[in-house]
């Protein structure tokens, strides 16, 4: 286990969670400390009552206790904005990707 020292980390830190929680599949993880999470979903529409599938990218706060890699299943929630693009912190992996 790594020390964790980041103020920013939802469970050692002093940033509380608030709002949203989402379930999604890490993307990227090429910037020192953001991870990008990608979460799919259906959103209905009402004029041609069909269903349509879409896909949004969310940068996340990726604290080194945590430290998620590509492809793993991650929980994230909504906090206050940690930089001009951050507002939400990975709390949890919830399954790890199978490295080769």
């Amino acid at each position: 286990m790594v020390e964790c020292n980041d103020p920013n980390c939802a469970i050692h830190g002093s940033i509380r969670t608030r709002g949203v929680e989402f379930v999604g599949k890490v993307v990227s993880d090429k910037a020192k400390k953001t991870a990008i999470v990608e979460r799919d979903y259906t959103l209905y529409v009402y004029k041609y009552e069909r269903s349509l599938r879409k896909r949004s990218r969310i940068p996340a706060h990726n604290p080194a206790c945590i430290s998620a890699k590509v492809g793993d299943s991650v929980k994230i929630a909504e906090t206050r904005k940690i930089s001009k693009t951050k507002n939400f912190v990975i709390t949890e992996i919830i399954k790890k990707h199978k490295g080769e």
